[in-house]
């Protein structure tokens, strides 16, 4: 069986199904470090509405998309650094796949389609060393900045990667 991968950009017709895919990207990436009680108030249809508002930014922003054999899969997003301090130009907002794909070499298809070669930062849960390691083999370092955000009502400890 060939299974047909395709990463493209994002577009509003994505939205619905985005938002199905990011709820159960993020039960599955946070389930041990937020409570049942905040996961369990991700709604797919608040989802989709944040991906049509992200479909009409800017030309410096990139979303991108995923699909196996013509389903999303998994999803990115890049832009300019959102951080004071800029340590870069570039920040990687967001980068999620279904638990599934993980290890088939897709997360680093879809990381190439908005992640350019050269100096870029994002942030990324503490504990979370799958993402760790990938990012690794990208030449992501630990920059020694850490924040706690707040998300779904609870705190998530993370901590900023430099390349």
């Amino acid at each position: 069986m060939n299974t047909k991968v395709v990463v493209r950009p994002v577009s509003e017709a994505d939205a619905e199904s985005l938002g199905r895919v990011h709820a159960a990207c993020w039960h599955e990436t946070y389930d041990h470090l937020l409570s049942e009680a905040a996961l369990s108030q991700l709604r797919p249809q608040r989802l989709a509405a944040m991906w049509r508002r992200f479909t009409t930014q800017g030309s410096e922003y990139r979303q991108s998309v995923v699909l196996v054999d013509d389903e999303i899969v998994g999803f990115a997003g890049s832009g300019p650094s959102r951080d004071d301090d800029q340590p870069t130009a570039h920040e990687l907002f967001f980068m999620y796949l279904l638990d599934a794909q993980h290890g088939t070499g897709i997360g680093q298809k879809l990381f190439d389609s908005v992640v350019d070669p050269g100096p870029s930062s994002l942030w990324v849960a503490a504990d979370n060393p799958r993402a760790h390691a990938f990012y690794a083999r990208n030449g992501y370092l630990a920059d020694g900045h850490e924040r706690t955000e707040e998300v779904l009502g609870e705190k998530l400890h993370e901590v900023r990667l430099a390349r």
